[in-house]
């Protein structure tokens, strides 16, 4: 079974007004130990997120040199953030945010892809309900080597018959799984194989499995005729 957003979430968030000013953002990030904040309005959707980043160009002016600010195509001019005194002028907007009902792995490549430490996860109507981090999503890996093979075994080997010689065995130790046995079709190996990786908590599988006594690896090299003339298999 994945594990959702909202299997893992912090429900208690520190949120941000959008007309909260500088001092306090910087005395609330300080005093919860974040490095970022939701920015809500007045109906409690999240319009935004301040970050550390969103502060440091006002220090940075203080330089007296505005050729050091970088100017990155997606962002806004880290100058104009330099005179902002307010949430709604030091967000960044529009918030990527999550939903508690989508899957830790799909949270896990935004931010992945957007290098960013921790997600708002808001309802169908954006409005603030909870928040997921990196650390959030580290969880499913804590999951119990017990749990893990019974779910492989419910969820993925049970869908396979197996081959008449027996049962295919799982086992799973600090979340690397062995899969021993054989399966009833040689080609079904690395399908099972790329079921077993999606099972969360998964960390590596290490796969032992093989079609019916007699049957060929498909995934194998085929091996070169090398009967000579006079073997008792040679061809006449």
């Amino acid at each position: 079974m994945l594990s959702l957003v909202g299997d893992v979430m912090t429900h208690t968030v520190v949120a941000l007004r959008d007309e909260v000013a500088f001092k306090d953002i910087a005395r609330t990030m300080r005093r919860w130990r974040v490095s970022a904040l939701p920015v809500l309005d007045e109906d409690g959707r999240v319009v935004g997120v301040v970050s550390e980043a969103d502060l440091l160009p006002k220090e940075m002016l203080r330089d007296g040199d505005p050729d050091r600010f970088g100017r990155a195509p997606v962002l806004p001019d880290p100058a104009a953030k330099a005179d902002a005194v307010v949430a709604r002028d030091l967000m960044t907007a529009p918030a990527v945010t999550v939903r508690a009902d989508d899957t830790v792995a799909r949270a896990a490549r935004l931010m992945a892809h957007r290098h960013l430490k921790r997600l708002p996860v808001v309802d169908d109507d954006g409005v603030l309900r909870g928040v997921v981090s990196r650390s959030d999503l580290i969880k499913v890996f804590l999951r119990d080597d017990t749990e893990i093979a019974d779910e492989i075994r419910r969820e993925v080997v049970a869908r396979f018959p197996a081959a008449p010689t027996g049962p295919v065995r799982v086992e799973v130790h600090d979340g690397v799984v062995t899969l021993t046995g054989r399966v009833w079709d040689a080609s079904l190996v690395a399908l099972v194989t790329r079921l077993v990786r999606t099972v969360e908590g998964v960390v590596d599988v290490d796969c032992a499995l093989s079609g019916p006594a007699g049957t060929a690896d498909p995934h194998r090299a085929p091996q070169k005729d090398t009967a000579r003339a006079g073997d008792p298999g040679a061809a006449a």
